[in-house]
C-alpha cells in the first residue's frame, strides 16, 4: 500500500491524497460504507459504485467469523470473490463487536473469550488468530485485535485497558510480518490509537503507535457517548503524534459535521453506519440539512430529496413519494434514504478534497458545518 499527500490546507491540518492498493486507488479523504455481514444493508453492490461512487467499504472480522464462517470465505476465495465487490475493503479486527457483548466476553491478556450473539456459542479471539482470519476474508486493510473503552472510564481502567491493546498489537504485527497473503494481492495492517479521552495516554498510546511503523494508523474509541468538542481535543492530541506521512483512519464517526472537523484535524479515512441506520429512520442529510422525511410537511412537497444532489434517488424521487414510502413501510424507502444518504457523505468528502486543492477549505467548512446540522 503506498499513500501520497498531493496537498495540505494552509489554514488547517486538513490534506487530500491518494491510497493506493491492489485493488484500486482511494482519493482521500474518504468514506468508506459500512458493509458489515458482506453487504452494505439495502444497497446492491452496482449502486455502491455507480451511485455512491463508493472506493472503499468496510467489513466486519466478528460478524463474518460468525456467518457465513471463515470455511465458506475461503472456499469462495476471500470476500471481493464472495460478494462480487472488486474495490479494496477494510475489515474492523470485531473489537468494537466484543465491547458491545458486555457481560457475554472475558477479556485475557491471551486474548478475549466471547459467546456469539447469534446462538450463544463459546469462541476465542486472539491477536494471532484474528491476523489469520482476516487473511482469508482477504481485506485490503485489516485492523489489529484492540480492547475499545467505554465512556465514561475510571483513569485505572483505560490504562489498563491501553495497555492490554498494546500487549495485543505486539503480538499481532509480529504474526502479521510472518504470514503471507492467501490471494492475489497485497495487505496491510493497522495498529489502533486507544486511552479513552485522557490526553496523557492518548499521547502514550500514540507514540506507541507510531513506534511499530505501520503503514498506517487508527484512532479508537471514540464516538462512544464522549462530548464532541472532547473527541476534537483527543484527535488533535493524537494527530500531532501520529507519522504525517501515513494515512490517519478515525473509526465509527460520525455526522456529516464530524467528518469535516475530522478532516480540518488531519484524519484521512471514515465510516459510520449512520448514513444507512437513519437513512431506514428517515433521517436524511442533504447540502441544505437534515431532513425527517417522516414529517407531515413533505407530504405535498414534490421537489427533489435534495436539489444539490446527484444520486439517482434524488433525480427521480420527491420528498413526498418518498415520505409515502416510509409512512406505508415499504422497503424502497430504506433503499432510496440508504442511497441517498452514501452519495451524499462520498459527495461530502470529495468537495471537501476539492476545497483542499483549491485553498478555500477552511472557509467553506465553518460555513458547511453550521449550514449540514441545520433541521429543515
Amino acid at each position: 500500500m503506498n499513500f501520497n499527500i498531493l496537498k495540505l490546507d494552509s489554514q488547517t491540518k486538513a490534506r487530500c491524497g491518494f491510497l493506493e492498493t491492489d485493488h484500486g486507488i482511494i482519493e482521500t479523504p474518504i468514506f468508506m460504507p459500512v458493509g458489515t455481514v458482506a453487504t452494505v444493508k439495502g444497497v446492491h453492490q452496482h449502486e455502491l459504485e455507480n451511485e455512491v461512487k463508493a472506493q472503499i467499504i468496510l467489513a466486519n472480522t466478528y460478524h463474518l467469523f460468525l456467518r457465513p464462517k471463515t470455511e465458506i470465505l475461503a472456499q469462495a476465495k476471500g470476500l471481493h470473490k464472495f460478494m462480487n465487490w472488486q474495490k479494496p475493503i477494510l475489515t474492523d479486527s470485531g473489537g468494537y463487536q466484543v465491547y458491545s457483548l458486555a457481560g457475554m466476553r472475558k477479556l485475557k491478556p491471551e486474548g478475549v473469550y466471547f459467546q456469539s450473539h447469534i446462538d450463544g456459542s463459546k469462541h476465542f479471539f486472539s491477536p494471532e488468530n484474528i491476523v489469520d482470519v482476516q487473511r482469508i476474508i482477504g481485506s485490503d486493510i485489516m485492523m489489529a485485535l484492540d480492547e475499545c473503552t467505554p465512556f465514561p472510564s475510571e483513569y485505572s481502567y483505560a490504562k489498563k485497558s491501553m495497555e492490554l491493546t498494546h500487549s495485543w498489537l505486539k503480538r499481532g504485527i509480529k504474526h502479521f510480518r510472518e504470514t503471507q497473503p492467501l490471494y492475489e494481492h497485497q495487505q496491510t495492517y493497522f495498529p489502533i490509537v486507544q486511552g479513552s479521552t485522557f490526553r496523557d495516554l492518548r499521547t502514550e498510546s500514540a507514540e506507541f503507535i507510531s513506534s511499530m511503523n505501520a503503514e498506517g494508523n487508527a484512532i479508537g474509541g471514540l464516538s462512544v457517548g464522549e462530548p464532541v468538542e472532547m473527541m476534537y481535543e483527543i484527535i488533535e492530541v493524537v494527530n500531532n503524534i501520529l507519522p504525517k506521512d501515513k494515512p490517519r483512519y478515525l473509526m465509527g464517526v460520525g455526522t456529516p459535521a464530524n467528518i469535516l472537523e475530522g478532516i480540518s484535524r488531519g484524519i484521512d479515512m471514515f465510516d459510520c453506519v449512520m448514513p444507512t441506520r437513519n437513512g431506514r429512520n428517515g433521517m436524511l442529510f442533504t447540502w441544505n440539512g437534515i431532513i425527517n422525511i417522516k414529517n407531515e410537511k413533505w407530504k405535498n412537497d414534490f421537489s427533489p430529496i435534495d436539489v444539490e444532489g446527484k444520486t439517482l434517488a434524488d433525480t427521480q424521487y420527491s420528498k413526498a413519494y418518498l415520505r409515502h414510502l416510509m409512512v406505508a413501510n415499504e422497503r424502497l424507502a430504506s433503499q432510496i434514504a440508504s442511497i441517498h444518504n452514501l452519495a451524499f457523505y462520498l459527495q461530502l468528502v470529495q468537495e471537501a478534497r476539492n476545497k483542499i486543492i483549491s485553498g478555500e477549505f477552511y472557509s467553506w467548512k465553518e460555513k458547511m458545518v453550521k449550514q449540514l446540522t441545520t433541521r429543515l
